[in-house]
């Protein structure tokens, strides 16, 4: 059974707008999601890829991708949730990444905050965290990824940033600090795979990230 100890506080509220998804915070300020600020970073890379695969099958890769993203991560919640839930409305694929994946989400345990809507007025930006908890006893932002074939540390700074970003507005809206990161890849038909860092050697390439998407906007 995983211990919460999640902390009372007011959260963000997501809007859709036809720039992105905006979250509005409890004193009225409005700010985008750090996925879009995460987006606008990889917005060429991910132009000239569809471009040499093709718009079809982008799309059908895309599509597959999300599908399976959202099934494996609505499972991790109910696992930590201690919840019952069933794998069989997964293929066999699925089922056997998601049985590969329990033994490093026993790694996790008391969790302070799972699925929730932050922000920070510091970074102006706002997001949904999936967990804060301490992974091998260390307090951590955990962010749950899946992916087709495993990854290379320096192929995925924007995920360390991303987990910067709520780490940083966890701390700003509840004083509690969370030092660490540990980003977790079920990987199909392979081992999970586990990277972790600090989260202090991110938030400058965070900031300036921020600041260039502020000037690419007011640009347009």
């Amino acid at each position: 059974m995983f211990n919460h100890k999640q902390i009372e506080f007011e959260e963000a509220v997501a809007r859709s707008t036809p720039s992105g998804r905006m979250y509005e915070t409890p004193d009225g300020a409005s700010y985008p999601s750090v996925t879009t600020i995460m987006s606008y970073k990889s917005k060429d890379s991910i132009l000239a890829w569809r471009k040499r695969v093709g718009e079809e099958e982008a799309n059908k890769i895309s599509n597959k991708a999300a599908t399976r993203g959202t099934k494996i991560h609505d499972l991790c919640e109910k696992h930590l949730l201690n919840e019952e839930y069933s794998l069989d409305n997964l293929g066999l694929v699925d089922q056997f990444n998601f049985k590969n994946f329990i033994p490093v989400l026993e790694r996790i345990n008391n969790i302070y905050a799972l699925e929730k809507a932050l922000y920070s007025h510091h970074l102006r930006l706002a997001g949904r965290v999936d967990c804060i908890a301490e992974f091998d006893g260390r307090r951590s932002v955990i962010d749950f990824k899946t992916s087709s074939k495993p990854k290379k540390k320096e192929w995925i700074d924007s995920y360390f940033m991303q987990a910067t970003a709520y780490a940083i507005m966890y701390e700003e809206v509840t004083k509690i600090p969370v030092p660490n990161i540990a980003i977790l890849v079920c990987v199909d038909n392979e081992e999970p795979q586990i990277f972790t860092e600090k989260r202090d050697n991110y938030a400058q390439q965070l900031l300036e990230l921020r600041l260039e998407y502020e000037q690419y906007k007011r640009s347009l």
